[in-house]
């Protein structure tokens, strides 16, 4: 039987697998102030640098491959320490496969009750990351 959570306790996720929270990523059609393009994933970010609460915008080309859930739903992504065992040992399903969006990090987009959520591993010092 499955344990129901308390108000003020953690989830399962930062509580006893070590998560950390990084950012809040919200889709957009608005341009926003300060927007980079990310051309070889076919959208914009932007906000992430100056917010103190890690709310990333990001706005998506029509031609974007990411899965649709990603461009349209909000999505919490969290900081782990190895992305590959994550996705090994706790059967989510993966909508966007481990990639590499820029140096030193990698990143997954799973699934959870039709909700994204991403996992981000950023390459630590003295360890390479395969991409």
């Amino acid at each position: 039987m499955l344990k129901s959570r308390l108000e003020y306790e953690l989830p399962e996720s930062v509580e006893k697998w070590g998560w950390k929270y990084h950012h809040l990523g919200l889709p957009t059609k608005t341009i926003m102030p300060g927007e980079k393009y990310l051309a070889h994933l076919k959208f914009f970010v932007s906000g992430f640098d100056d917010s103190p609460f890690g709310i990333e915008w990001m706005r998506f080309d029509e031609d974007c491959l990411l899965d649709k859930l990603v461009q349209t739903i909000p999505h919490l992504a969290f900081e782990v320490a190895d992305l590959d065992f994550e996705l090994s040992v706790r059967g989510f399903k993966v909508i966007t496969a481990p990639n590499s969006p820029s140096d030193g990090i990698r990143v997954a987009m799973i699934e959870h009750n039709g909700a994204p959520v991403e996992l981000i591993e950023f390459e630590k010092k003295g360890k390479k990351t395969m991409a």
